[in-house]
């Protein structure tokens, strides 16, 4: 994707350097970072200075790699990277293919970049497998940011909105702020921006209003980890769009690379939900009215927050889920990926 007229990644590898975009400082200011080791990586992956599921495992995969250069411990470097987020699969996916396939730095480096490259292919398939769906005319809600800085490149459920706009499909996105980390309102607008999609942050609250006005044709979504039964795992506030989206008969899509689908994971009981610091709640920063960056709290101080990352949708509200190798039924899960 561009920024000012210049194709970047969400991550990639310069020499022993993982470098990141620095996504929190988003969308008010865009800045590269340098992580010059495994645990600086880690340590961007656990605060989010990266972020969704595909980036996130790019991003392990390299601090694997970097592992490996550096010459320590590598079942330890490994615990130091998997133990950063829990939900999402594609973070053990990558580290178990690196350290699976790798006997040495320069094939650590290898098979890092390999996956970071099959991210941008299946997203971009995605993005086709997609498009059928996005019709000339479509609105379209969203939820959280799904596109190329989580998905190192393209992304999932915007990648078709992204394609449908270039081929000159007139599209506009409902794009939800989604809290507590404001990544809708932060993020995919900003994408939104930079290529030129027509679109609208709304409140989290606001969805079930447009779709009962007749305002919102189909929902399409990121996930952070399938289970084989179909459950799906993403940020908090999917469930509600999907439960909205049901009683209003509108379609709820679910896009993700497989790399995502977790077939030892039976359904979504099992999937692990990460519950984050409460202060993410309690304060918002962004740019204050003279310009500068900013924090205040919101809350009364001595009141306590929860603050899970994640929630997950059954698969009875999702109507497919498109995947790289096509648009399947969350029933269908074991019996297309099962092998």
């Amino acid at each position: 994707m561009k920024v000012r007229g210049k194709n970047y990644r969400a991550v990639w590898m310069e020499g022993r350097d993982v470098v990141v975009i620095n996504q929190p400082l988003l969308p008010h200011r865009f800045e590269l970072l340098r992580l010059k080791n495994h645990r600086a990586t880690a340590h961007a992956i656990k605060t989010m200075i990266v972020r969704g599921a595909g980036t996130i495992g790019a991003t392990a995969a390299y601090g694997m790699a970097q592992a490996f250069l550096e010459g320590v411990d590598l079942n330890r470097a490994y615990r130091t990277l998997l133990e950063t987020r829990p939900t999402a699969a594609d973070l053990k996916h990558a580290l178990d293919r690196v350290r699976a396939r790798a006997n040495s730095a320069k094939e650590a480096v290898a098979e890092a970049e390999a996956i970071a490259d099959e991210y941008v292919i299946r997203a971009e398939r995605i993005a086709e497998v997609g498009l059928p769906l996005i019709k000339s005319g479509s609105r379209i809600l969203t939820h959280c940011n799904a596109g190329w800085l989580a998905l190192v490149d393209w992304g999932s459920a915007p990648a078709p909105i992204y394609l449908a706009h270039r081929r000159g499909r007139k599209v506009f996105v409902w794009v939800d702020e989604t809290r507590p980390r404001n990544q809708g309102a932060n993020l995919t607008s900003w994408e939104f921006l930079q290529e030129g999609i027509p679109h609208k942050i709304i409140a989290d609250n606001a969805g079930g209003f447009y779709m009962q006005r007749g305002e919102v044709d189909l929902c399409i979504v990121g996930a952070d980890r399938i289970a084989a039964n179909g459950d799906v795992a993403n940020k908090i506030g999917t469930y509600q769009k999907a439960v909205l989206a049901r009683e209003n008969g509108i379609p709820f899509y679910v896009a993700a690379p497989s790399s995502t689908i977790d077939l030892k994971c039976a359904s979504g009981k099992n999937i692990p939900i990460e519950e984050r610091d409460e202060d993410e709640v309690h304060f918002i920063s962004g740019k204050t009215a003279n310009g500068k960056p900013g924090r205040i709290r919101i809350s009364p101080n001595k009141s306590k927050a929860g603050n899970p990352a994640f929630d997950v949708t059954p698969a009875k509200y999702i109507t497919g889920i498109i995947t790289e190798q096509g648009i399947i039924k969350p029933n269908d899960i074991r019996k297309r990926f099962g092998k």
